[in-house]
């Protein structure tokens, strides 16, 4: 057995190398962007690259290695069913809706006239969302059809960029009332007015599609639960002050008595449709009191779980005790070499 890891900094290759170290496997660290990363790992039977959505290179070209070495069959994280889907929301909806899961209802069109004549006839509010981001960037609530015709004549005129420098700066604000960020925050988020971002200069505007989907009122929190194999974890991330969204708020309940173990069944039964190594739900409650799903994900920020107090296993039994989520991914790999 030979694991390839593509490190980066602050992704979980950290850990899986130092569960390859504890467990005496032997790897390699490669670099995914050499351009013969094929070369590279044709004497390893498995390659993991924890990429990211908001690195400019990786979004261009991690499936298309990774995939390329899965069909050439290398085991690799994350393997098609796992990432294919990642940060395309739109995707996502498709993907949901043929397994028949309870997702949020979404809506998505192609052709200005269908979306100004479905603006004309829906309720409101919606939310909008780019089909790219995390962490509740480059979502709106769309409170009227004033607001909904702007929103599509700017999807098929000059389009989005994927970076929002002044919706940036107002999360800085945010963060530094909350006593999550400092000054410096502020500082970096007054920069980013004038320079933006490598990823977001780099990246071509979003247009040409729209995507929209019901705004499920009355949830103060949603629910984030993560599965991986057998197990899963969770925790209840509340909404921003004065806001509907709690992606990215920081403001994390921990406590596992406050989650309903009915959605994590539904999640454990999601996902053996869905067959992904490791997968994060979003859920909200909408007015009957059944969750609803608004987004799925493989990846997540590793320090925002590193709290969890246990897990529960696909028998629904709690288990009180630490983990190491990346341990369970990398070994799922090696268990499928």
């Amino acid at each position: 057995m030979k694991v390839a890891i593509h490190h980066r900094e602050g992704s979980f290759s950290h850990r899986w190398i130092k569960y390859c170290e504890k467990n005496a496997i032997d790897f390699k660290l490669v670099n995914a962007f050499d351009s013969n990363i094929i070369e590279q790992v044709r004497d390893c039977d498995a390659f993991l690259w924890h990429h990211h959505h908001a690195h400019f290179k990786d979004s261009i070209v991690a499936k298309r290695i990774l995939f390329t070495l899965e069909h050439a069959g290398i085991k690799v994280f994350p393997d098609f069913k796992t990432g294919w889907h990642f940060d395309d929301k739109v995707a996502q909806k498709y993907l949901l809706e043929a397994i028949n899961a309870p997702l949020v209802p979404s809506y998505v069109f192609y052709d200005k006239d269908q979306a100004l004549e479905w603006a004309n006839s829906t309720d409101y509010p919606k939310v909008f969302k780019l089909k790219g981001g995390a962490g509740s960037s480059n979502v709106r609530l769309v409170h009227n059809k004033k607001q909904a015709i702007y929103f599509i004549n700017k999807a098929f005129g000059k389009g989005f960029a994927q970076f929002d420098r002044y919706e940036n700066l107002k999360e800085k604000f945010r963060k530094f009332k909350s006593g999550q960020e400092g000054l410096f925050g502020i500082i970096k988020g007054l920069v980013r007015l004038f320079v933006g971002t490598k990823f977001g200069n780099e990246q071509y505007p979003e247009r040409g599609y729209i995507y929209f989907q019901d705004f499920i009122p009355n949830n103060d929190s949603d629910i984030r639960i993560i599965i991986i194999g057998n197990k899963a974890f969770a925790i209840k991330r509340m909404v921003r002050d004065n806001d509907f969204r709690a992606s990215g708020s920081g403001n994390i309940i921990y406590d596992h008595l406050q989650i309903d173990v009915s959605i994590v069944d539904l999640a454990f039964q999601i996902n053996k449709k869905l067959k992904c190594t490791s997968i994060a739900f979003d859920f909200v409650i909408d007015k009957d009191g059944s969750p609803l799903v608004v987004e799925i994900s493989y990846g997540y920020a590793i320090e925002a779980y590193d709290n969890c107090p246990g897990y529960w296993d696909n028998n629904l039994k709690w288990h009180d005790e630490n983990f190491d989520a990346q341990a369970w991914t990398i070994s799922q790999v090696i268990e499928k070499s």
